[in-house]
């Protein structure tokens, strides 16, 4: 018995399919090789995104609408890919060997990307001046299918190792070891520390090399970055968990559980939850995995558990046993974890507003800092700098003192977190609408009308929505990639993982979406776009306005759905658990139950009211 203390409790093993030993494998000690990659590849992608807007209209040429559009569109696909990259880490090769095909890919679309920045072959001329003005000849066909050949390669490579290295992070803490779940609580505010501090180096250290050095040099230091990361990652291999997975297509659930619930629609549920079929107590014990609680939520999925002893009239299932429990709970848990996917994408269209249209507005001002001319891509780094000062005391003092007052061990529910989140990032844009008027005021008072002209006011005036969305996102960016990675079924983690990145996705398209219409409502008939390619002469105090107005709406559906939510319990069972059901509701009896929920921070949406 003290020999099996020695391995994870959780059945991790190594490499080659082995168990592993608790005390020289995993934890902070295996984090610190993957933190490295983390920092570097964040480096890279911010290093591209933060300034992309500006390349594309200084050196591709292209017009503000056209640049905001292909920035939000390939931001997108980076956040969206990671579905698939998820998938195929869920059901068939495993975290680690996803992450390391996929880094390959990354890392060639890095090398391919520094090509089309530095060679002449492959990016126009500069242009040159004349009396009537500057010339610019347009890139070629070849010139731009490479560039974004490029950039989509790296969205590729980003699905397959953004789902599965924060995963693949907190898989190296054992939930069945008391200590280690508590170290886990702490893991993703620091995972996201190293992606902050990766992310300060692009918005301070490489835009600038961009503009005035080389957009060459500014991309190929984030590319030798990667290479070495990379190899840190594999020293790291001997210290590595994985985690067994324990069906082969754990996402084939999603869609047996509702179809094996519209064949017994006949049938009558049973008014004791009990009586659903699932697995004995043992099973779960042998296996090591989790046994997830019935809730109320999504009644009419538990048909699909309802045992087929031939009683029943009207029996339409199949040959095929019952789904257990657990199996409709945890298809029930992503059917909740959608709810609060689609009421966090208007959130991550205000973020979008970083890279794009808050790095247009900043090119208009008066960036001189002493004998420096900054990037207007630059003041992203406030972002960053408030997100580094924030975390800390979000996690060193936040976290503590709340923990005094409501005994949760992380201070606030999952949910208050991403509404305060969403709450702070309101006040962020009311704050860019206020700094916009003021922008438009003293352009009407000097008279500017050319587009090139500066504004003399500073870009520092934009440096309060930089900061404000930095602290927001403290709290909701963190806040759901911990969100989703918790309320995910046991073996589709990583797919959990992906509602994270895809929900910044398509707030990036959706934000592609509303610059374009925008554009093409408010120039009809001759009028000034509200958006246009002189900002000078365009109205984005309008825009923000209106962007403030949808997020004030959507708080409101996030509070809806907030309230809608009932805890669930999902546990390892050390004795035998008994469901004892009543006229009223269910109500559990556990003899001894190791809590792997946190103090009830999971949850699973619920559209009827919970049973008294």
């Amino acid at each position: 018995m003290g020999e099996e203390k020695l391995y994870t409790q959780d059945g991790s093993v190594d490499l080659q399919g082995r168990p592993v030993l608790s005390s020289g494998t995993g934890k902070w000690k295996a984090c610190s090789y993957l933190v490295g990659y983390e920092a570097f590849e964040r480096m890279a992608f911010y290093g591209i995104s933060s300034n992309l807007v500006v390349y594309l209209t200084t050196q591709l040429h292209e017009d503000t609408v056209s640049s905001v559009r292909n920035v939000n569109n390939w931001s997108g696909s980076v956040w969206i890919t990671p579905i698939m990259g998820a998938y195929i880490a869920d059901s068939y090769i495993g975290r680690f060997w996803t992450f390391t095909v996929s880094s390959l890919i990354y890392i060639l679309g890095m090398v391919l990307l520094t090509m089309a920045v530095s060679l002449k072959s492959l990016k126009p001329p500069t242009c040159s001046s004349n009396i009537k003005g500057a010339l610019c000849s347009k890139a070629t066909t070849s010139q731009i299918a490479f560039f974004y050949s490029a950039l989509y390669i790296i969205a590729v490579g980003a699905g397959g190792t953004k789902p599965n290295i924060s995963t693949f992070g907190a898989d190296q803490f054992d939930d069945f070891n008391p200590h280690e779940k508590q170290l886990k609580v702490s893991f993703f505010n620091w995972w996201m520390f190293s992606s902050f501090l990766g992310a300060l180096f692009a918005t301070l250290g490489l835009v600038y090399i961009q503009e005035n050095l080389g957009w060459g040099l500014g991309y190929g230091i984030p590319t030798v970055g990667l290479l070495v990361s990379l190899v840190i990652f594999y020293f790291g291999t001997p210290k590595y968990r994985h985690k067994v997975r324990n069906t082969k297509s754990p996402a084939r659930d999603l869609v047996y559980v509702p179809m094996a619930a519209f064949a017994n629609r006949k049938l009558q549920l049973p008014s004791n939850p009990s009586e659903l079929f699932e697995l004995h107590p043992q099973d779960y014990i042998i296996t090591r995995r989790r046994r997830v609680f019935h809730t109320s939520a999504f009644r009419f999925l538990d048909k699909a558990a309802i045992k087929d002893d031939g009683m029943n009239v009207g029996n339409t299932s199949s040959t095929r046993p019952p789904c257990t429990v657990t199996q409709v709970e945890g298809t029930k848990l992503v059917l909740g974890m959608a709810f609060v996917w689609l009421v966090s994408l208007i959130p991550s269209t205000i973020w979008a507003q970083i890279n794009t249209l808050f790095v247009k507005q900043g090119t208009t001002l008066d960036r001189t800092l002493g004998n420096i001319q900054i990037p207007a891509a630059s003041l992203g780094s406030f972002v960053t700098f408030s997100m580094l000062v924030s975390v800390p005391m979000y996690d060193r003092y936040f976290v503590p003192m709340m923990r005094r007052r409501t005994g949760n061990p992380r201070g606030i529910t999952l949910l208050q977190r991403l509404g305060t989140g969403f709450v702070i990032q309101i006040v962020a844009i009311f704050v860019a609408y206020a700094v916009e008027l003021k922008r438009l005021h003293i352009i009407k008072v000097y008279g500017i009308t050319a587009a090139k002209d500066t504004v003399p006011m500073s870009i520092f005036w934009l440096m309060p929505q930089y900061v404000l969305l930095g602290i927001a996102d403290v709290f909701n960016a963190i806040g759901l990639l911990e969100f989703f990675y918790d309320q995910s079924p046991e073996n589709m983690q990583s797919l959990g993982t992906s509602f994270f990145t895809s929900g910044i996705g398509v707030g990036n398209f959706l934000n592609s979406f509303l610059v374009t219409m925008v554009d093409r409502v408010t120039s009809r008939h001759g009028k000034k776009s509200w958006i246009g390619k002189n900002l000078n002469e365009s109205h984005l105090d309008y825009y923000y306005g209106f962007l403030m107005v949808i997020s004030v709406l959507n708080l409101g559906a996030y509070l809806w759905v907030s309230k809608k939510y009932q805890y669930k319990k999902e546990t390892s069972v050390d004795n035998e658990v008994e469901e004892k059901g009543s006229s009223g509701g269910a109500a559990i009896q556990m003899e001894s139950v190791k809590d792997l929920d946190m103090h009830n921070n999971t949850a699973a949406f619920s559209i009827e009211a919970v049973p008294v």
